[in-house]
């Protein structure tokens, strides 16, 4: 069995909720379960620079790559009418 560790300079209410705390065994699945894989297909396409300008910019703001940003676009396009 493990030895608590004391906190003796933390204040009491912060001491007792460390003491009182639970380990959480880990829950989250792998990273190579976390996203399915989906059938891609690589192809050039030929954008305006507006709509380029635009996705690089947003993708600047948020983090996510633009080229992933417009295939989610399309992908989103094309399941909203494809099942019409």
């Amino acid at each position: 069995m493990k030895n608590k560790t004391s906190y003796s300079k933390a204040p009491k209410d912060i001491t007792s909720a460390i003491n009182s705390s639970v380990i959480i065994n880990d829950f989250l699945p792998p990273p190579d379960k976390l996203i399915t894989k989906e059938d891609n297909s690589k192809v050039t396409i030929l954008l305006s620079k507006k709509s380029i300008s635009f996705f690089k910019a947003q993708s600047k703001k948020s983090g996510v790559p633009y080229q992933s940003m417009i295939k989610k676009v399309l992908d989103l396009y094309a399941d909203k009418f494809a099942h019409k």
